[in-house]
C-alpha cells in the first residue's frame, strides 16, 4: 500500500470533499449526547426537588433507625417527686426481665419519711347533691374539714447512677442531674418548677430547643437519656437481638447455653406432662417477642402464594400460546383475542390486581396467588407465544409431509424446540414473584409482606423487622440458586 504524497491527498480533496471531511455529526455527536445528558439530569434535579430533600433530610434519624435494626434498648425512668424522693422503674414488658437488677446501674436506697395526703371525702357529707355545693343548697359550707397529711417511713431512691460507656455516665440525686461525657460535664439543678435549664452553656451532646424544655443527651450507640423537670427517661442501648430464643416469661430466661442444656438432659421435669426438650422448643417457637413460629408460617405462605400462583399461570398460558402464536394458528382473529388477552392481563399491575382481589376475598393468600396468576398469564403468555414465533419451522414441514396428525406435529416438531425456553421463563417468574409476593402481601394479601408491614407501622420494632427482612433476602437467595441451577441445565441439556 503507498503512501500518498502531501499534493497527491490535497487533489483527492479539491475533487471529493464529502468524501475527506468529516461529517457534523461524527465530530459532535459526542459533545451532543454529553450536553443532553446533563440537560436532563439538571431537569430531574428541578423537576423532584432533589436540592431540596437533601436539605431537609434527617440523616440523623436514618442512621438511628439503622442502628435500631441491630441493637436493643432498656428503657428505665428515674422519677423524682418535690418532696425529694426517687423511684426507678421499668416498662412492663421491658426485655430485662421481672425484678431488673442490671449491672450498669447502681441504685443507691436510703429510708425517709414521707407525709402522704388523706383521700378527699366522698358522698353527702362532702358536698354531695344535698348539702355542700349540691342541687338543693348551693350555698351551703362542707359538714367537714381537710384531713391532714399521714406520715411514714418509706425506702426510697436517694442516688441512681447510669453508666453509657467509659467516662459516660447519668448521675441523678433529688436536687440535680448531672451528666458526664469525654471530660465534659452537664450539670441540670431541679427547682420548684417544671422548667428545665442547666447551669451552663449545653455541650455539643446535649440538645435542648427553647429555654425550659426538656434536654435530649446523647451517648451515641451506648444511648441517650431524656431530662425533664421531674424525671429521667433513660435508654440505654446494646448491640444483638435480645430475648431472640427466650422471653422473660420462659423458665430458660437468663441462663447460659450450658445451664439450658443441664436443664434440658438432666434437671427436673418443669412441666410434668412434657419433656424439658418439649418446653424448650415450645418456648423458642411461641416467644411472644419474635413469634418464630408465625414469622415462618407467614414465610412458608409467601412461597407457596408465589409457587401456586405461577404454575397455574403457566398451565393456563401454555395451550393460550399455542392460539396466539401467528405460525402455529392461522385464524387471525383467534391470533389477535389470544393476545389482546394477554395484554388485558399484564397492563393491570400486580399490586392493583392484589387490591381488587384483597377487597373480592378478604386478606390472605388466596388474594395473592389470583393476583400472581393473573399478572403472570398474560406475561407468560405473551413470552411464549413469542417463543413459538420464532421456532425452526423445518421439523414441522418434515412431519407434515409424512403425513403425521397435527397433534403430532406440535408434539414432535414444535414443543421440543420451545419447552426448555418455557421451563426457563417459568422458574425465572417464580424467583421474582417470591420476591413480589412480599410486596402485594404488605397490600394485604397475606404472608410475611403482611407480618412486615404491621410491623413497620408500630415505628418500634425494628430488630423484628430486621429479622424478617433477612428470611425473605435468605429465601429470596435460596430460589434464586435453585432456579439457576435448573435453568442452566436445562439450556445446557437444549443446546447439547
Amino acid at each position: 500500500m503507498l503512501a500518498l504524497t502531501a499534493d497527491q491527498y490535497a487533489a483527492i480533496a479539491a475533487r471529493h470533499p464529502d468524501v475527506v471531511r468529516p461529517q457534523f455529526w461524527t465530530v459532535w455527536r459526542v459533545p451532543a449526547l454529553a450536553a443532553a445528558t446533563v440537560v436532563y439530569l439538571m431537569f430531574c434535579w428541578w423537576v423532584f426537588g432533589i436540592g431540596q430533600v437533601l436539605a431537609n433530610t434527617n440523616w440523623q434519624i436514618a442512621g438511628s433507625y439503622l442502628v435500631q435494626w441491630v441493637t436493643y434498648e432498656y428503657r428505665p425512668t428515674i422519677s423524682i417527686d418535690r418532696d425529694g424522693a426517687m423511684a426507678v422503674t421499668f416498662p412492663r414488658f421491658d426485655p430485662i426481665g421481672p425484678n431488673p437488677k442490671p449491672d450498669w446501674m447502681t441504685v443507691e436506697r436510703a429510708p425517709m419519711e414521707r407525709r402522704i395526703a388523706a383521700p378527699k371525702p366522698t358522698g353527702a357529707t362532702a358536698g354531695g347533691f344535698m348539702a355542700g355545693g349540691g342541687f338543693m343548697a348551693p350555698d351551703a359550707a362542707p359538714a367537714i374539714s381537710a384531713t391532714p397529711p399521714t406520715a411514714r417511713i418509706e425506702e426510697v431512691v436517694k442516688r441512681a447512677e447510669v453508666r453509657f460507656s467509659a467516662g459516660a455516665r447519668l448521675v441523678a440525686t433529688p436536687d440535680r442531674i448531672v451528666v458526664e461525657k469525654g471530660g465534659e460535664t452537664l450539670v441540670v439543678p431541679l427547682g420548684a418548677g417544671d422548667d428545665v435549664q442547666a447551669a451552663g452553656p449545653l455541650p455539643a451532646w446535649a440538645a435542648q430547643k427553647r429555654a425550659g424544655d426538656r434536654i435530649v443527651v446523647t451517648f451515641g450507640l451506648s444511648g441517650w437519656a431524656q431530662i425533664d423537670g421531674g424525671s429521667v427517661a433513660v435508654h440505654r442501648r446494646f448491640p444483638g437481638w435480645v430475648n431472640f430464643v427466650f422471653d422473660t416469661n420462659s423458665a430458660f430466661f437468663g441462663k447460659s447455653t450450658g445451664e439450658i442444656l443441664h436443664l434440658i438432659v438432666v434437671g427436673p421435669r418443669l412441666d410434668p406432662a412434657r419433656s424439658n426438650l418439649a418446653v424448650a422448643v415450645d418456648d423458642f417457637l411461641y416467644n411472644p417477642s419474635w413469634q418464630h413460629l408465625d414469622v415462618w408460617t407467614k414465610l412458608l405462605e409467601t412461597v407457596v402464594m408465589a409457587f401456586i400462583g405461577t404454575l397455574f399461570a403457566a398451565i393456563v398460558a401454555f395451550p393460550l400460546s399455542f392460539i396466539a402464536a401467528r405460525n402455529i394458528t392461522v385464524n387471525w382473529l383467534a391470533n389477535q383475542t389470544a393476545k389482546r388477552f394477554f395484554d388485558f392481563l399484564r397492563s393491570v399491575d400486580m399490586l392493583i390486581w392484589a387490591l381488587f382481589f384483597t377487597r373480592a376475598f378478604g386478606p390472605g393468600p388466596i388474594s395473592g396467588m389470583a393476583a400472581i396468576f393473573f399478572t403472570d398469564t398474560g406475561s407468560l403468555g405473551k413470552l411464549f407465544s413469542e417463543a413459538l414465533e420464532n421456532i425452526d419451522g423445518k421439523p414441522r414441514d418434515g412431519l407434515t409431509s409424512v403425513g403425521a396428525a397435527p397433534i403430532a406435529v406440535q408434539r414432535f416438531g414444535v414443543l421440543p424446540q420451545v419447552l426448555p425456553v418455557f421451563v426457563s421463563q417459568t422458574l425465572y417468574f417464580w424467583e421474582s414473584n417470591t420476591r413480589s409476593a412480599t410486596i402485594i402481601g404488605a397490600m394485604g394479601a397475606g404472608g410475611i409482606g403482611l407480618k412486615l408491614w404491621e410491623a413497620m407501622r408500630t415505628h418500634t420494632n425494628w430488630p423484628n423487622i430486621f429479622y424478617m427482612v433477612i428470611l425473605i433476602i435468605g429465601t429470596v437467595f435460596i430460589f434464586d440458586t435453585i432456579s439457576n441451577a435448573l435453568r442452566s441445565r436445562l439450556t445446557g441439556r437444549a443446546q447439547s
